[in-house]
Order: C-alpha cells, then structure tokens, then sequence
C-alpha cells in the first residue's frame, strides 16, 4: 500500500494506477540475490491495514516464522512522510531505530519511484530495505524458508497445484484485490461503473466456485485464500462504502460471507485482523474520497464468531499439518480491533 507521498487527498482527482513494486530483490535459500534466508537477520514492516502487507503477516503466522522473523506494526495512519513507527516507544521501531519505514528506503536508494510502501522487508545489520514486492514475498516465505518453518506448517503453495493457484490468484488480483481500488478511486463515472461491475462479476464466479468447495483451490488453505481473505475481510468494513462497492454487503452472499468467517476462526487469519486500524485508515488517510475523515462507527462485528458451517464441505484447512499457535503477546489484537 503507497505512500502519503503518492498523495492521499488526490485519490478520486486522477486516474488510479497501482505502482509496480521497485524493490523486487529476493530473499532466498542460496541467496542468489544477495540476500540469503537466515534467522533474525531481516524484519518484516507492515500495517494492519493494509491487505497486501496482511498477506504476509498471516502467512508468516501460519509458517511459524516469528521467531525467525520480526515484525514491526505501522502506525494506520500516516502523515506527509508516509508509514511511520509512533506506536512503539519514543516513535521508533525498537529494533531499526528509526521513526519513518522511509528511512530504510533512503539508505537502499535516493529518488526511487513508487513512494514507501508496505509489506517491507529490511535487512537488520544494514538497516537497507530488500523488498517491498508484496506479491512474491509471500510466495518466498512458503517455498524459499522451509528450513525455518515451524513443524506441522502448511504447504500454502504446493507444487501440485501452482498452475491454477496462479490462475485464480490472477483473476482474484485484477477483478477483486485491485479491483475494489480502481472503483474506489475512480474519477468519473465509466470508469467506476466498469471497475465495479468487474468486482461483483468476479464475487459471482467465486460464489459458485465456493459453494461446492471448502477452499479456492484443493482441500486445504493455500496462498490464494490468503489473498482473497484480506480483500474480503475488509469488504464491509471500507470497501462497501468509502470504495461505493455497494451493491451488496459480503453479509447478504450466504456463501462468501460463510468462507470467509470459515477463515476468520481459522487459527493464523482472524488473530491478524485489527477492524480499528483498517477503519481509521481508509476512512482518515484518504482524504481526496472522504474529506471529514469522519470514520463511521459500523459495521455491527458480532457476526465474525458465528457458526459458519464450512467443515460439512470436508477439506484439511492445514492438510497434514497442524494450526499455529496463539501468537506472541506483543502482537496480539487489541481488543478494540477485533468483534
């Protein structure tokens, strides 16, 4: 998710493109970039309310990869330096030592395009960003740190089945995880309308593809649940209204709204969610579509812990491993964040 410096007020005043990631080095078991897979070395940056960096937050949960890889938590919201650490002590992340996710950005490069964004991944020791590629991160944390996996991870990208999770996951980025960003800051009405309709089409087909099925792809959770959760997670929330991807709530489809609180109470994606820091940041950031910055006080939060009934479907969620444990104290929900 971009930068204040992508300019928040703008949003709806000019066309919306998704800046490509400029920092796309790989953290991987040979290293061949450079950058090899080791514990404590790198820290992963994100914010709670961003769904990309929510990607890699529950998968590194659901890998058991917090004792190999630190976390810091952004501030929701951002001020004209972008992400910045004014939840820890003094406002610095006690492990980079800096206020602003810009400064580990300066010191990889100056005048680097695409604004500062998150899921980031710094290098420890030198304090320099790896990569802020959000759509292979996670790929890499699945299939390139295995020798840190915790026992009993899932296989969130098994070889098997790649070819169509990448088709789905395709098709989910365009229509439903961009998608809902293209409406919501479009700037006239065609543009809108063909955005919009391009979401609820897709919703459609992942409807009658999830009610036959427990899980996008397989019987067990993969990483293109991942993605599809993050988006749906917040559809009700921010993407309903401040995004005007209204014509229906995830409430009123009884499958989609089943699947995704069949995630939710999935040990690895409901702990990760924090309801307070995805309102306050949409509403309050994106001043160019919500001016007041006025963050309305639904939806009702209650129905997240409801019977969601999925398991008569079957399917593994965690196939021949084992659910993660809770996690650690310091990053756990506050309880204003969750139902």
């Amino acid at each position: 998710m971009g930068s204040a410096d992508d300019g928040n007020s703008s949003y709806g005043q000019k066309a919306f493109k998704r800046s490509k990631s400029h920092f796309a080095d790989r953290v991987t078991a040979d290293g061949r970039d450079g950058w090899p897979v080791e514990a404590d070395r790198y820290r992963l940056v994100v914010s709670r309310a961003c769904p990309w960096a929510s990607r890699a937050v529950i998968s590194r949960r659901l890998l058991g990869l917090e004792d190999a890889l630190s976390m810091a938590i952004a501030d929701p919201i951002q001020d004209d330096r972008s992400w910045r650490f004014t939840l820890d002590p003094d406002d610095r992340d006690p492990v980079l030592g800096i206020r602003y996710l810009s400064e580990a950005y300066d010191k990889r490069e100056s005048d680097y395009p695409g604004g500062v964004s998150v899921p980031a991944l710094v290098d420890v020791p030198s304090g320099k960003l790896v990569t802020n590629d959000y759509q292979q991160l996670t790929l890499d944390l699945a299939t390139e740190w295995t020798a840190l996996h915790r026992d009993g991870a899932p296989d969130l990208y098994p070889r098997a089945l790649r070819d169509e999770i990448d088709t789905v996951m395709a098709e989910v980025y365009e229509d439903v995880n961009n998608g809902v960003y293209r409406a919501g800051f479009a700037t006239g009405q065609e543009e809108y309308e063909e955005a919009c309709a391009g979401v609820f089409r897709r919703l459609d087909l992942l409807t009658s593809r999830l009610a036959r099925q427990r899980y996008l792809v397989g019987d067990t959770l993969t990483e293109a649940d991942i993605r599809l959760f993050t988006t749906l997670v917040r559809f009700d929330a921010v993407y309903h209204g401040h995004f005007k991807c209204n014509r229906w709530k995830l409430t009123e489809n009884e499958v989609l709204w089943a699947y995704v609180r069949d995630l939710y109470q999935t040990p690895g994606f409901g702990d990760t969610v924090d309801f307070d820091h995805i309102k306050r940041h949409y509403y309050q950031v994106h001043t160019g579509i919500n001016p007041t910055g006025i963050v309305p006080l639904g939806p009702d939060l209650a129905g997240w812990l409801t019977p969601h009934h999925r398991e008569e479907l079957g399917g593994r969620p965690f196939g021949d491993g084992t659910p993660p444990g809770p996690p650690p104290p310091q990053e756990r929900v506050p309880a204003q964040g969750r139902p």
